[in-house]
């Protein structure tokens, strides 16, 4: 046997060698696999019982019962579950599906909870919560461009009905101003958002149309910027507050009259409980009174916002870029429960 054909011959060898090892081992596996004792899920599927019950209770039951847990009703609800999956900004998985990732972030949103308190309630842990809640974040915040949009040119019912505001305010088509939202930022730029109250906050630019509808937001600046420097900088923005010709929106006393914005008139009484008993006795002070009371829309959707989405009207437990996601994020589910019913 010379060198090539003894080279062959082991490499033969060699080659059945392998395959009768490995067919031993497969066999050998297999064995293993037939008489170990088959894994029960009984707990795990009493533990999945539980939670489709808990989710039955929250948005199945009643409409009384999804208000009071995920702030608006089971029909808008579902209309928005139906519009992020058809969209595929969300998807089903294995184990959780869309309403159930929509319901856990309306759950912490509304209610200010943290993750540690929502996973007792979905029975999900703090991975599956914190992963769906920024899923979804970013998923609302893509319906930006179409729940956000500029009010209609077309004078309002509530003026052309009035006879306060008609046709004193018959160009105007909305109201502005600012609010102070609680903020939770490091310590090393904690000054630079300490608001008048003492209090760590980030000042959020709204205007409102007046059905309390959001038509532009702009967060994220430190709570003690003044408000007509935040105006400034919505207006130079690319895509920020444009108003169509001949429009204007009211503001307050704190920004200065330019075209397309109306603020009252300075060192005269402006507020209803200025007068008292008393009735306004010059026309600047009609003016201020009637102007007051139009521009308290923007006060009432601030309030409405705030009131229907606590982690607004609390310090959240989220980095600050997620805080100002979220204030745009609960603009935009404002907007979707006054489109499409509470």
């Amino acid at each position: 046997m010379d060198g090539a054909e003894r080279r062959r011959w082991l490499i033969l060898r060699g080659a059945s060698l392998v395959v009768v090892v490995t067919a031993w081992m497969f066999v050998r596996f297999r064995r293993r696999c037939l008489t170990r004792p088959p894994i029960t899920y009984a707990p795990m599927s009493a533990r999945e019982e539980q939670r489709q019950n808990n989710l039955n209770y929250i948005y199945q039951a009643d409409d009384t019962r999804c208000v009071d847990l995920l702030r608006m009703k089971r029909a808008p609800f579902f209309q928005l579950c139906d519009l992020l999956r058809t969209r595929e900004l969300l998807k089903d998985t294995m184990h959780c599906n869309v309403e159930e990732q929509v319901a856990i972030f309306l759950h912490v949103v509304g209610h200010n909870q943290r993750f540690r308190v929502i996973n007792l309630s979905f029975r999900r842990s703090f991975e599956t919560i914190s992963r769906h809640f920024q899923e979804v974040l970013y998923a609302v915040g893509e319906l930006r461009q179409e729940m956000i949009q500029l009010p209609s040119t077309v004078v309002h019912p509530k003026i052309v009905g009035s006879h306060r505001w008609n046709p004193y305010f018959k160009d105007c088509i909305g109201a502005i101003d600012g609010t102070h939202v609680l903020a939770r930022v490091p310590r090393s730029i904690r000054a630079a958002f300490l608001g008048r109250k003492h209090t760590t906050t980030q000042n959020v630019l709204a205007a409102v149309d007046f059905d309390l509808r959001f038509t532009y937001i702009l967060a994220g600046w430190e709570g003690s910027a003044h408000d007509a420097l935040i105006l400034n900088d919505a207006l130079e923005r690319e895509d920020g507050l444009r108003v169509p010709p001949s429009k204007f929106y009211l503001v307050d006393a704190g920004y200065v009259v330019r075209p397309g914005f109306l603020p009252p008139y300075r060192a005269t009484r402006y507020h209803l409980r200025e007068f008292g008993a008393r009735v306004p006795q010059i026309p600047k002070e009609l003016f201020n009174l009637r102007h007051s009371s139009l521009r308290t829309t923007v006060e009432r959707a601030f309030g409405a916002l705030q009131n229907r989405f606590r982690i607004l009207d609390n310090k959240p437990f989220h980095p600050y870029k997620t805080q100002v996601k979220l204030d745009l994020a609960c603009c935009i589910l404002h907007n979707w429960i006054l489109r499409f019913g509470e």
